[in-house]
């Protein structure tokens, strides 16, 4: 079969081509691969900023935002051939840690976790692959051409679980969501937020009038066109779900919200930059105002089957708005050329003689 691969730790490796089938383990499922979305993640692999190989192995099969279709189940499972599924991307550590031994992989704490495409196991980048029946989400058919949204869905679904966990501390009726980041995260973050009937604001650097804010107006939300947060007045944010890792905004929320106010940091910024602030003024309004500010990663199994759930809910027009380009996967490395996308996806289907 065909595959998408890479040796973990060294640039310019990424290629197509043939690797040998994998062996279906009793309990897998095995699966035709139909898609996988290209990410921010990935493109850190390429660039060997990061990953692990399999043990014993030097090149990795990369992809983690999987979409495919069920060959093979096991009898007893609740899956049966013809099944649209994702895969869950990690795997708890084999010790385990206390987190990891109760299901809450997504909080590992002693870091001995393992990722599909990412860290110790093959990604889901090839024309097929198994999955522990275990670690397989379900979807309604309907999410054919957008089920690998599930993926990035479940982080913001975890998102989501957190905020409503941290708000349950006391009364919490949040009115206002300000989403910083037009990507796909920060667009779907902002999809759930409307699906929670609060008013929902995306700010992003692209102009008004191009995609990204068609996207949003079209949820029913406002778009703000800009690299700094929008002012409020005094109705401001009750939630912000800060989406790009630019520290500059990542200081300006903590002081941003209305009181007993929640920042969650999605993004990843980078190391080695240096931000002039008031620290006393962040830690003064934090703790007058009760407010909280935490990050979050990954997502467990819940949280890929909330995601199937919303995703399932919402216009599957407007899901495949997001998708901007799909490239056959004889064309992959096409896939990592940056461009103004907001979701690029890989093709795993396609013929070879069309590409």
């Amino acid at each position: 079969m065909r595959a998408l691969t890479f040796v973990p730790g060294k640039q310019g490796t990424l290629q197509v081509g043939e690797v040998p089938d994998p062996v279906r383990r009793q309990g897998d499922l095995l699966v035709h691969g139909l898609a996988l979305g290209i990410c921010g993640t990935d493109r850190e692999l390429l660039a060997a900023e990061y990953g692990w190989p399999p043990p014993g192995g030097e090149r990795m099969v990369i992809g983690h935002e999987s979409l495919g279709r069920v060959l093979q189940s096991p009898n007893d499972s609740e899956f049966s051939p013809g099944d649209l599924v994702v895969g869950v991307v990690r795997r708890p550590d084999p010790v385990p840690c206390g987190a990891c031994a109760r299901g809450e992989f997504d909080m590992c704490r002693n870091g001995r976790y393992t990722e599909r495409g990412i860290k110790g196991l093959n990604g889901y980048g090839s024309e097929l692959w198994t999955v522990e029946a275990g670690y397989a989400v379900r979807l309604d058919p309907a999410l054919e051409r957008v089920g690998m949204l599930v993926e990035p869905t479940s982080v913001v679904a975890k998102a989501w679980e957190q905020i409503d966990r941290i708000g349950s501390r006391s009364w919490f009726k949040p009115h206002r969501l300000l989403v910083t980041g037009g990507g796909p995260i920060g667009l779907l973050a902002a999809l759930l937020g409307r699906q929670r009937g609060l008013e929902v604001h995306v700010l992003d650097r692209s102009p008004v009038g191009e995609l990204k804010s068609t996207l949003v107006h079209d949820l029913g939300g406002i778009f703000h066109s800009g690299s700094t947060l929008p002012d409020f007045g005094d109705d401001k944010p009750d939630i912000i779900i800060e989406c790009t890792g630019v520290g500059e905004l990542v200081m300006e929320s903590m002081t941003s919200t209305s009181a007993v106010g929640m920042v969650c940091l999605t993004g990843l910024a980078p190391g080695g930059r240096t931000h002039r602030v008031d620290a006393g003024v962040i830690n003064r309004d934090i703790v007058l105002e009760n407010d909280v500010v935490f990050g979050t990663v990954n997502a467990n199994l819940r949280h890929y089957r909330d995601a199937a759930a919303a995703l399932a809910k919402a216009d599957a027009e407007w899901l495949e708005r997001l998708v901007t380009r799909r490239v056959p996967l004889e064309r992959a490395l096409e896939a990592f050329e940056r461009g103004k996308d907001v979701k690029v996806v890989i093709d795993l289907t396609a013929d070879q003689s069309s590409s």
